[in-house]
Formats: structure tokens, sequence, C-alpha cells
């Protein structure tokens, strides 16, 4: 019998993807229709592989989507194989760039690396036969001149051109660097190096993905599977989710600060969510959008900081709303020790992260969206005179950022 998409066993596999290509999903073909061949390969673990170029040193709940598609191949009984881009990360993705990227020293690589793999621990299962860590410098960096004028030889200055980002920049007359023409060439090549059965990552990559089959197929290996995944919007339901737009949720952030900002999403985006960020059965969920909401947030701050700790960041976000300070003992703290006194509130605002700059402290008070334990703050040269009168008092803006000011 042909196994088509809709094989409840298949669930997992298909929850939240936007394409997998190939997928002729009633062909008897493994190489062809990726279900029949997980369902019906028993004689070895289909190799998964999720490159990340790291190039910053956050992550946000839309760097964690193809990560939890990872984690489901790997509780599927198949192995992770992650790919640290520590050599293409000093050439960066052109992807969607209207410019060159900043090219990155292998010292700022190697940091951030470490720091992405920590982020990633509540994510994957690190377990060593579940999952293969592999840095691209390993084969990159021992290619030649003349494999890499091999590489070049399996594509054309047409076929590069037709990338969405670099024919936007050849029509707008920005320069494209050389440089930037071999990175599709060297992810594809991770493919080839890693003998990928199958690739997973954002809708964004799908050329790049394309490159690695012809690349296989180049050096005589079957072609991958290619599985992309919906890029996630942020909180203000119009971009992807990005840190440099404010509209993110970091893996890293504190579970109140979670909590709060999870419990604020717009109904709009509840069902993408739910979705991408949980496994949660869709159709046993609560019609309620305030339930759904509190559900959603409660469930993702889970994830990464414990049930306990979740469940008392739902506590703590309820005393706050309600004006209840003193009582609340998992709202982070920020350290006045290292300010000069008497120091404006928009200054404290901005160093502790509630806001991204002064000014934009300064128009939060103006819009009345700043609160001190409670009471909402309607002068904006505001002064703090001294650390130890403000011992202990909370720092709000709006509904979801909160400090404790500390000495």
């Amino acid at each position: 019998m042909p196994v088509s998409k809709k094989h409840p066993s298949l669930d997992w596999l298909y929850r939240g993807i936007s394409e997998i290509f190939p997928d002729r999903s009633e062909a008897q073909n493994l190489s062809e229709n990726l279900g029949y061949r997980i369902l019906t390969q028993t004689d070895r673990p289909l190799r998964v592989k999720l490159g990340i170029d790291p190039t910053g040193t956050d992550l946000h709940l839309g760097h964690s989507i193809p990560f939890r598609k990872l984690r489901a191949f790997q509780d599927a009984g198949h192995k992770a194989i992650l790919i640290i881009g520590d050599f293409t990360a000093q050439i960066g993705d052109p992807t969607g760039k209207s410019e060159v990227r900043r090219q990155l020293t292998p010292a700022q690589v190697k940091e951030n690396a470490q720091t992405y793999l920590e982020q990633l621990r509540p994510v994957l299962d690190f377990s060593p036969e579940r999952l293969e860590i592999r840095y691209n410098s390993e084969w990159l960096s021992k290619l030649d001149l003349a494999k890499i004028l091999g590489l070049l030889g399996t594509m054309t200055v047409g076929q590069m051109l037709a990338k969405e980002g670099f024919s936007e920049r050849f029509k707008k007359e920005n320069p494209i660097y050389l440089h930037e023409f071999l990175y599709p060439l060297m992810q594809g090549y991770d493919s080839v190096a890693v003998e990928a059965d199958v690739e997973l990552g954002g809708t964004d990559q799908k050329f790049n993905f394309a490159v690695g089959r012809d690349l296989q197929r180049h050096f005589g290996q079957e072609p991958q599977f290619c599985l992309l995944l919906p890029l996630l919007l942020g909180a203000d339901g119009v971009n992807k989710m990005s840190k440099s737009l404010d509209n993110y949720v970091g893996l890293t952030e504190d579970a109140l600060s979670m909590y709060s900002k999870l419990e604020g999403t717009p109904d709009g985006l509840l069902a993408q969510y739910f979705e991408l960020l949980t496994n949660l059965p869709l159709e046993e969920l609560p019609e309620n959008p305030r339930e759904l909401q509190k559900l959603l947030a409660l469930e993702v701050t889970s994830q990464y900081h414990g049930r306990d700790a979740a469940q008392a960041a739902q506590d703590a976000a309820l005393k706050l709303v309600r004006g209840q300070t003193t009582s609340t003992g998992v709202v982070p703290e920020f350290s006045l020790a290292g300010l000069s006194f008497p120091v404006k509130l928009t200054f404290v605002l901005k160093e502790s992260g509630l806001c991204p700059s002064s000014s934009a402290g300064r128009k939060m008070i103006q819009n009345g969206g700043v609160q001190l334990d409670g009471e909402k703050v309607k002068d904006v040269n505001f002064s703090l005179e001294s650390a130890e009168t403000f011992q202990g008092k909370v720092l709000q803006v709006g509904k979801k950022k909160f400090v404790r000011l500390m000495p």
C-alpha cells in the first residue's frame, strides 16, 4: 500500500512544515517519498542535517523551529547531524541580505558556537548516539583551489543570479562579491561531507538546499530530501521574529519575561505558535483566546525552565498585573551598583534592557507605559536619587517586561 502524508504515524513529520521536496506522497520510491522511506527503511537510521552559522550570540523562538523538528527526528530514532558553520560563518549567508555581510573572526565564531550549543540543550537530545556535532571547517578548510574550481564548475552565473537576494542586488546595482557565490556551494558541500539523507531549515534556504542535492548527485550520492519550515512571525504579527525589531522571545530569557511575552501573543498568531512551538494536540486546545494565551505561555516556558518555574512565572505575572510586587520572587534583578546617582529613569530603562534606548524610554513614559512598584511614572525627567531608596522596587515597561532594582 502506498504511504501518503496522512499516515497517522507520520503526524510528527508533517506537523508545521511548509514544504518537502521531492515529495511524491503516493510513490513507493525511497528517493521520492520521505514518509515511505521513514516507514520502510529499517537497515539504518536516517542522517538528518541541520546547519547553523553562529553569527550572533542569542537565539530566539524563531530559531528553535528547525531544532524542534530535528528533535522530532531524534525521537523517531534517527540521527541528528548538527553542522556548526564555523567556516561558513566567516563569510555569512547572503540569503535575504541587500548588502554584503560583515565577516567574523575565527575567535568570534568559536565563542558564538559554544553559546548556541548551551542555548539548545533544552531542545535537542545531546546523547552521543542521537546527536553528531560537526564543524564544517573540518572539510571546507581543506579544499584546495582545484577542488574549489570543481565546485564552481557545477553552477553557472545565471543560476546564482536566480537566487532571490542576488537578483535583487544585481538589479539595484549593489555589489555582489565573488566569495558570496561560494556560500551556497559550501553549504551544499556540507551535505556531501556528512552524507545527509534529509536537510532541515527555513523556507528561505530552498535555493541552498537544492544546491546540496545537485552536489550530492555530482559526487555520486543519493540526493537528500529537503524539509522547509516556516519563518515564525514575531509579536507584531507582521515581521518575522527578530531581535533587531524587538518582537522576539529569547531562549535564555528568564521565566517571567518569557511567560509575560507569550501570554500577550496576538490572537492571530496563536494557531501558528501552538503548531510550531509545542507538541500539544491541536484538536484538543481550548477555544477561549485568553485561555489559549495562558496555556501557550505556560507550555513554552516549561520547555526552557521547567514546569515549576513556569507555574511560578504565571503566578508572578498575575500578581504584577494586580500591582502586587513585594511578594513576587521570580522577577529578574538589575543591579544599580554601576550607576552614578542621581540617575535619570530613562537611562535606567536603557541600561536594564527594558528599553532599547533612553529616547525609547522617554517615549514609553510619555505614553504611560512605565510603572515603578505599580505606580505609573508620568515625569520623563524622573530621577533615582540613590540605590538604597529604590532597593527591591519593580520597574515595569508595558505588560511584559520587568526588573527588580537591586543595590
